[in-house]
């Protein structure tokens, strides 16, 4: 597994966010962490990204443990539900932004941003400003900043959710394509059952901090382990959206 969550718990001002949390993601897999507000799922990105500490339990990255190390020394990208650009950047300089944080030359960063700009079918926008862009472009944006300095694992907080519905079902196979030709590690967070299902390698499904079940979109689908995940997941749509009778 490349990255793992051991018995983690993970309380807030006496409310326990995290319930002996366990689970693995496999190297370049893209797992989806889905279940109602409040289940905990943000809570597990943010403790991954090194956000917020367990208050027990191991965090481990590529084998390492990483609860006492710094976000910015774990090897994370991290993509926000409200895309985090800077508006008085342009495209090229948002995308470039972590690069000139890590200090890199002039030539690398001109020559990332530009790979970076043909990998989200941006090439001739390098100049526009955030205001300029349509709500799935400035998402587009935000997965190649989030990709430049060529993060280990990249971790994306409800990545759709502030786009309309016909942008964000095109986001998902987009995504999906992105993620398989980069081939990075990735997790991320949704409340919707469709959106984890056609994305996900895997789903991690959570409800009141704990953790109900892990496998794939299929495995959730058609064998619940659990009363919850049987009522939650609705079976006969995924199954019609899987192809499955």
């Amino acid at each position: 597994m490349y990255v793992e969550m051991k018995h983690i718990n993970k309380t807030f001002d006496g409310f326990q966010a995290s319930r002996d949390v366990s689970f693995g993601v496999e190297k370049g897999h893209l797992a989806a962490l889905l279940g109602p507000s409040g289940s905990g799922k943000t809570t597990i990105l943010r403790m991954i990204a090194g956000l917020d500490r367990p208050d027990d339990g191991d965090i481990l990255i590529d084998g390492a443990r990483v609860n006492d190390l710094p976000g910015s020394k774990r090897g994370i990208g991290f993509v926000f539900q409200n895309y985090a650009l800077f508006r008085y950047m342009t495209v090229a300089d948002n995308i470039a932004f972590g690069l000139e944080v890590q200090k890199k030359s002039k030539g690398e960063i001109r020559s990332r941003v530009e790979e970076l700009l043909e990998l989200i079918s941006m090439k001739d926008l390098g100049k526009r400003y955030p205001h300029q862009l349509s709500g799935g472009q400035r998402q587009r944006v935000a997965f190649a900043r989030a990709l430049a300095p060529n993060p280990q694992l990249l971790l994306l907080d409800e990545p759709f959710a502030a786009i309309d519905a016909k942008v964000r079902r095109e986001l998902r196979t987009w995504l999906r394509e992105m993620i398989g030709r980069v081939g990075v590690t990735s997790i991320f967070v949704t409340h919707d059952q469709e959106e984890a299902m056609e994305v996900a390698d895997m789903v991690i499904l959570t409800n009141q901090g704990r953790i109900e079940q892990v496998g794939t979109p299929e495995e959730i689908c058609l064998h619940p382990q659990t009363e919850f995940v049987q009522d939650f997941i609705d079976t006969k749509r995924f199954e019609a959206l899987m192809g499955i009778s």
